[in-house]
């Protein structure tokens, strides 16, 4: 991708830069944010040619189903309100199909001055729309498996890019809007190497948490021989402020059990999940990160290769723009209640409060603001 920097145009003007009125830092590091999308961290870029690179490790693919359908003309300026769907997945086995094992939405007002970022429950039951490419029927499920459903394809491993697609459709559905502006697919493999990459991330943990999965060294816990579970020590987060490395964010952002200390299950993980991109945004605007070359390059080669992107038009660098004054600390954290359908054996999954309507209507109406006033219970405080 070529951007203009102010080359001499007839008569001798330099045409003017497509930087012109960007602020500093924004010229200096532009944020990928729009594009992990404060999921795996807002990364910023600078110079033409790291752009260049950034753009081009970038994976991008027809997540929405454009192609086919006949994609629309390129648009030279994002406006808002938009909405981007952000899908995590942790894929093992080319063979399986893949669960989306994060989802979260965010909700850039048409001013593109903040951002309100919330999560899916992945247990959330839910009615998945008939899918042809697929040859799915329709049918009511959890939303995580959206994306499993959609990912058939005959005579080949499973895709997660056209998995990606039924999932979409799913949670537009859900929320009750027409269309998503842009979605990206991370690799957690990937986003562990981009916190490593950008040497740990510092953020405040808000109770001590034990890892189901790891031990204090960073390696897997054995499997129990006597039943369900793990034995060995175990990792352990503790509360306050502490500094995480790559293994350490993944894992700590993945407890979801109550026996573990986090008594509020998959409600508690998506608020751990929550806090820990806001941090890593944080840190990825911070000096030590963007005035550092070879660490910053480390960075975008990292993140390049965790993520699969689509803008429906637009590129990872168009969205980066529109949305630099999207800062760490004007990103509201939203928490959308919940509740589970049975208990114990007989748990079928998550299901929405009536106020979660309410929450997509002020969405749907750019109503937030107003909204949030009066029910401040949806913001997810860090501490």
């Amino acid at each position: 991708m070529e951007i203009p920097v102010g080359k001499a145009g007839k008569k001798g003007r330099r045409r003017p830069s497509r930087w012109a009125g960007v602020p500093r830092w924004a010229r200096v590091c532009t944020v990928f944010g729009a594009v992990l999308m404060l999921l795996s961290g807002a990364v910023l870029v600078g110079y033409e040619a790291l752009l260049a690179r950034y753009e081009g490790a970038v994976g991008k693919a027809d997540l929405f189903g454009d192609q086919a359908a006949g994609a629309q003309e390129r648009k030279s300026d994002i406006k808002g309100p938009l909405n981007i769907l952000l899908v995590g997945i942790d894929p093992r086995n080319p063979k399986q199909p893949p669960l989306a094992d994060s989802i979260m939405v965010l909700h850039v007002p048409s001013t593109l001055d903040r951002a309100y970022l919330f999560s899916m429950p992945r247990d959330l039951v839910v009615d998945i729309p008939k899918f042809d490419k697929a040859n799915y029927p329709g049918g009511r499920g959890k939303l995580n498996g959206a994306m499993s459903h959609g990912s058939a394809v005959q005579g080949q491993n499973p895709s997660a890019v056209q998995g990606f697609e039924l999932l979409a459709k799913t949670v537009q559905q859900v929320i009750g809007i027409e269309r998503f502006d842009a979605g990206a697919i991370i690799n957690f493999t990937g986003f562990q190497k981009i916190v490593d990459a950008m040497g740990g991330v510092t953020m405040y943990i808000e109770r001590d948490v034990k890892s189901e999965h790891r031990e204090p060294d960073g390696t897997h816990r054995k499997g129990n021989p006597y039943g369900e579970g793990y034995i060995g020590p175990q990792a352990e987060y503790k509360k306050g402020t502490q500094h995480l490395s790559g293994w350490q964010a993944l894992d700590y952002v993945r407890q979801r059990y109550p026996k573990n200390g986090v008594p509020d299950g998959d409600y508690g993980r998506q608020r751990h999940q929550q806090q820990f991109i806001k941090a890593m945004a944080k840190q990825a605007v911070s000096a030590d990160v963007v005035t550092n070359p070879i660490k910053l390059d480390r960075v975008v080669r990292a993140a390049g290769q965790s993520l699969t992107f689509n803008g429906r038009g637009n590129s990872v660098v168009d969205f980066a723009l529109a949305l630099k004054d999207v800062r760490p600390e004007n990103v509201e954290l939203i928490k959308l209640p919940g509740e589970g359908i049975g208990t114990g054996a007989a748990y079928r999954g998550e299901r929405f409060l009536p106020a979660a309507d309410d929450f997509f209507t002020a969405l749907k109406n750019e109503q937030l603001d107003a909204f949030l006033l009066e029910h401040p219970e949806f913001r997810n405080r860090n501490k």
